[in-house]
């Protein structure tokens, strides 16, 4: 005859073993976070090449909305 609590006890076997491995990756995204792993050092460095273009589209913007006001 067949048993009904063996696949519940697997169900149960497979989501604790997964949630231990969710919680394992889980801290270990955190100590590298910490650790400045993902921490971005190219950008900044590239972005006050372009900080001129910005302020000239910002420039023209202004001009644009000033002339739409006047008329």
């Amino acid at each position: 005859m067949y048993n009904n609590s063996i696949p519940m006890s697997v169900i149960y076997l497979l989501l604790t073993i997964s949630i231990v491995i969710a919680v394992f990756f889980f801290v270990v995204f955190i100590l590298s976070v910490k650790s400045g792993q993902f921490d971005d050092t190219y950008t900044p460095s590239v972005r006050m090449l372009f900080d001129d273009e910005l302020v000239k589209e910002k420039d023209q913007i202004q001009k644009t909305t000033s002339k739409n006001k006047e008329e």
